[in-house]
């Protein structure tokens, strides 16, 4: 029985993660990698590449993420990356020349043991050569940085030869080429470009019916996206499963491709994918080129502004919590008291409207611009004034939660339909991933998360309180799961979000929302009860994932499989290392304690009335409680459980306190009003009502 459950589950979650990519063709039994370290499109011209350009026409063209273990990646990091199938350092042989001694045709490339000893827990170099040889093929190398790809465990290469392509090919299954590095600029750059594409004419004129892949395999000093072509795939744009895009692969995609045009089975521990033609590219080469050329633009100006726009945004953190606290605590005269909290609860709804800000920006090609650093910026603003005027401009305007739900729900709708239409508006976002860095291409991303699992439940609750005088307490409860738990499987589930620790961190926060919507004691063992319950279920996708075939499972069944195998413990050390070097991040740090230090000292501060500005707005909304206290535990258990660490809580209060402060301000307003207005009635009378929904 339970075996026919877990094939059940497997063709489902099959079925769901499936890629769109139409199937690869046949392999041809001989594929040939020539490496290009360094090379960018904009390198790639008829004049200056007339080979390279002309493969480009006939061929499938994409994009190359060469993120190994470092920021930079060196042409030795991207072979030794090319030979374990995952990314790989190399050390000092960065700067090093590899020892490379000739035995017979072949030769021994006399670094693999010890860079196999280094990467320890990443890559197993040397996987590549393995493969070959155990389906009982050989591997032919031209170049130094070529052998260390080419070669086996034990550092061999059948056939080997310095320069020359002419006497290596065509002799063994898998042949890898080093057509030499490019570097620098001007007139070295170029004649290093043209030596290379005369190189790739020569293996192309002398391979024409091998599977032919060329890369620009390494950096060249920066960080780009690189150029990658595949013969076979004419008209289309590359794409593979392990990034989920249709113009973008990465480098152990390089090996997984190697070994299915050589019709060599996948081996365990290769992370790679193989290359698949994906969407139709434009019929004219140079308008599909200059479309890559601009995604790489699109990465180049998310680099640039990201340290400035998080200063930006810490600093205007500190300062509106500064700026509120002085609103919000010192006597004003009546006008200005009403003037200043009405502008400090608009600079709120703005601070929290930035993120979803940072995601809407990406529906407009603002790459394609002249000027797109000033184009990303200025559609963030305008992004960011469009949802407070929706906010403010609604029936619900006039709501002690109505704007900020509006914010929460526009937000937790943008990352959610987001997830389920390829994750596109995460990628290159100020607060999405970058292909640049590689810590992911498809999915959810640990700030992304934070933001999704805050504004989800702030927006439920803002629902659960309109709902419960209406529809009574079960309806609120109901909905309060509904949005939730949907939030949850968008953000965990490998068809969408396929985030590892989200789910772990999520449950007990919606369950602590949901508990207390229902009017039920939140203890510290349930929470670790239900923390508990997001592993278990986070462990069941894993192992659903891990039922498939290799090649077709995501990091979280490989993960399951090094849990299996007894071989997870360097995957979580160093996890549990990220998490914890995120505490002396300086940027954004100051967030979170800024954040707690107004939530602690200001919000929850008595005032003249005896009570706090934020104890006023839960009496006149009970549920924005249960929101913020369900963010809170899902900020605290996914910092502790991400990578990613103090970003968690540091962008889950950027959108909570904001929030909170907006409501705040409408509870003071009320009190205010009140106030004001309990003079002018009869000693003895009634003080006037004010409705516990409105202002």
């Amino acid at each position: 029985m339970l075996k026919r459950i877990a094939a059940v589950l497997a063709l489902a979650g099959t079925a769901l993660i499936s890629s769109s990519f139409p199937p690869a063709r046949a392999s041809t039994g001989h594929a040939v990698l020539i490496g290009v370290p360094g090379l960018r499109w904009s390198d790639v011209s008829p004049s200056a590449t007339p080979n390279l350009w002309r493969l480009a026409g006939g061929s499938g063209i994409g994009l190359l993420s060469v993120r190994a273990v470092g920021t930079l990646t060196c042409p030795a990091d991207a072979w030794a990356t090319v030979s374990a199938g995952a990314r790989s350092a190399a050390g000092p042989f960065c700067e090093k020349p590899l020892t490379v001694t000739p035995y017979g045709p072949g030769a021994v490339v006399g670094e693999v043991a010890r860079l196999r000893r280094m990467n320890a827990g990443f890559g197993p170099v040397g996987l590549l050569g393995g493969a070959v040889h155990r389906a009982g093929g050989c591997t032919a190398a031209v170049g130094p940085g070529a052998a260390l790809a080419a070669a086996d465990s034990g550092g061999r290469v059948d056939v080997y030869a310095p320069s020359d392509p002419a006497s290596a090919l065509a002799r063994c299954p898998v042949t890898v080429v080093d057509a030499g590095s490019v570097l620098g600029g001007g007139g070295p750059r170029l004649a290093a470009v043209r030596r290379a594409d005369a190189m790739i004419g020569s293996v192309l004129a002398r391979a024409p019916s091998s599977d032919v892949v060329v890369a620009g395999v390494a950096d060249d000093g920066a960080v780009h996206l690189r150029p990658v072509l595949a013969t076979g795939a004419a008209g289309r744009y590359l794409g593979s499963d392990s990034t989920r895009r249709s113009d973008m692969v990465i480098l152990p995609d390089l090996t997984a491709t190697l070994l299915r045009s050589a019709g060599i089975p996948a081996p365990e521990g290769m992370v790679g994918t193989p290359l698949l033609p994906s969407a139709v590219r434009p019929a004219r080469l140079s308008s599909a080129v200059a479309d890559l050329t601009s995604q790489d633009v699109a990465a180049q100006t998310h680099r640039r502004l990201l340290p400035r726009f998080f200063a930006g945004f810490v600093v205007s953190q500190v300062l509106l919590y500064a700026a509120a606290a002085l609103a919000l605590r010192l006597r004003w005269a009546p006008g200005h008291r009403r003037r200043i909290l009405s502008a400090t609860r608009l600079t709120a709804l703005a601070a929290a409207a930035v993120p979803v800000s940072t995601y809407l920006v990406n529906v407009l090609p603002w790459w394609h611009t002249a000027s797109p650093l000033a184009w990303l910026v200025a559609g963030v603003a305008a992004f960011d004034a469009s949802v407070v005027a929706v906010a403010v401009a609604g029936p619900w305007r006039r709501d002690i939660l109505g704007p900020g739900t509006v914010i929460a729900a526009v937000t937790a709708a943008v990352l959610g339909l987001d997830l389920v239409t390829g994750s596109d508006l995460q990628l290159n976002s100020l607060m999405g991933y970058s292909p640049l860095v590689g810590g992911r291409y498809y999915g959810m991303g640990n700030i992304a998360f934070a933001v999704l699992a805050t504004s989800s439940l702030l927006a439920a609750a803002g629902v659960a309180q309109w709902l419960e005088p209406r529809r009574g307490r079960r309806a609120a409860v109901a909905a309060v799961l509904a949005l939730t738990l949907t939030a949850a499987l968008l953000d965990s589930w490998t068809a969408w979000g396929s985030d590892f620790g989200g789910l772990i961190a999520f449950v007990p926060g919606l369950a602590t929302t949901a508990l207390l919507v229902a009017g039920r004691r939140v203890s510290f063992l349930r929470l670790q009860l239900l923390r508990a319950t997001g592993m278990a279920l986070v462990l069941g996708m894993a192992w659903i994932d891990y039922l498939r075939p290799p090649s077709r499972r995501t990091h979280m069944g490989r993960f399951f499989g090094q849990l299996v195998e007894g071989d997870s413990l360097p995957w979580l050390e160093r996890k549990f290392t990220a998490m914890t070097h995120t505490f002396g991040n300086m940027t954004l740090m100051p967030v979170v304690v800024s954040a707690f230090l107004f939530v602690l000292l200001v919000l929850h501060r008595p005032g003249r009335a005896r009570a706090g500005g934020l104890e006023l707005a839960y009496a006149r909304a009970p549920m924005l409680r249960a929101g913020l206290s369900g963010a809170f535990v899902t900020a605290l258990v996914g910092g502790a459980v991400n990578d990613s660490g103090v970003a968690v809580p540091a962008l889950a209060l950027a959108v909570a306190v904001p929030l909170a402060l907006a409501a705040t301000v409408v509870a003071l307003q009320a009190r205010d009003t009140a106030a004001a207005a309990a003079p002018a009635t009869a000693p003895g009378a009634p003080r006037p009502e004010v409705s516990s929904h409105r202002t």
